[in-house]
């Protein structure tokens, strides 16, 4: 009996799909940084300035709302006045193309067969969030995200309010840690 080498083991199985499956899936990634001297015990109110705007005016407001909502169950009120901290926002997308194979190819001179592939588009969206001390100007804190955008509204949405909620975990200032009529 003429032995056949075994081409797919439960290994190559596994490293087959892997290659055929695209990978446009991009985690969501957060990072955030802080001045660690800001006197973020001191700041109780803050105002909005204009940043880059998201493509949608839409995912905007829904970005400033979330925050706004983040902010006061921290203590802090708006004040365009004199606030204490400065906010802004910053969102930008990128297009990217992916080529995914869909197959084996042996050439046309081994016969051509099952061969092929297509570009897969994907948008990358990244979401930055900067507070500013508005006496010294210097930057205090910022989070930025970085996850792929989707084309339902409502998915992009939950993504920027993991990506928030993410960011504000490490906010210096906590949960009803400040308080504009002096009670904690």
């Amino acid at each position: 009996m003429r032995h056949i080498p075994r081409l797919f083991g439960w290994t190559g199985i596994v490293a087959l799909i892997a290659l055929t499956t695209p990978a446009v899936i991009i985690a969501q990634k957060v990072k955030v940084d802080s001045n660690p001297s800001a006197p973020f015990a001191s700041y109780k109110t803050y105002a909005w300035v204009t940043g880059t705007t998201a493509p949608n005016p839409l995912n905007d407001q829904r970005l400033h709302a979330s925050i706004d909502q983040r902010l006061a169950a921290r203590g802090l009120t708006r004040n365009a006045g004199s606030p204490d901290l400065v906010v802004t926002t910053h969102v930008t997308t990128q297009e990217h193309q992916e080529l995914i194979p869909t197959g084996f190819a042996y050439g046309p001179w081994w016969g051509g067969y099952g061969g092929g592939a297509y570009v897969e588009t994907s948008v990358e969206g990244t979401l930055i969030v900067d507070f500013y001390d508005a006496k010294t100007k210097q930057m205090v804190w910022r989070g930025v995200a970085t996850a792929t955008a989707s084309d339902k509204p409502t998915k992009n949405a939950e993504k920027m309010n993991k990506a928030l909620d993410k960011m504000f975990e490490k906010f210096p200032i906590r949960t009803g840690a400040v308080s504009t009529s002096g009670r904690n």
